[in-house]
């Protein structure tokens, strides 16, 4: 169960990641709290997943999701580059979280 609470702890961190960018476009209070609910909840996955996970892996994978989802998210629904070299380095963060998961 803590690993799947970690994941969950991850994709509400890429949630929490386009709010700051919908945060800084409108300025609005939805997003706002969009932003702090989706932060706190990623917070409180995070810790739940760290009562049964070493707290290094559990933060190098949270951070490996969070990082990777949010350039993807960026690619998708903000037109960042997808270069190749970009989306070469984002799978090889999410190859390095899988490599975490296997030998942990």
């Amino acid at each position: 169960m803590a690993w799947v609470s970690l994941v969950v702890a991850g994709l509400f961190e890429m949630l929490g990641v386009l709010m700051i960018n919908k945060l800084h476009k409108d300025r609005n209070f939805q997003a706002l709290l969009l932003l702090l609910l989706s932060f706190g909840a990623s917070f409180l996955f995070l810790a739940y997943a760290m009562e049964s996970l070493p707290m290094g892996v559990a933060y190098a994978i949270w951070t490996g999701i969070g990082a990777s989802g949010g350039a993807i998210l960026g690619m998708i629904f903000y037109g960042e580059s997808k270069d190749w070299k970009r989306i070469t380095f984002i799978a090889m963060v999410l190859g390095a979280v899988i490599g975490l998961k296997l030998v942990s």
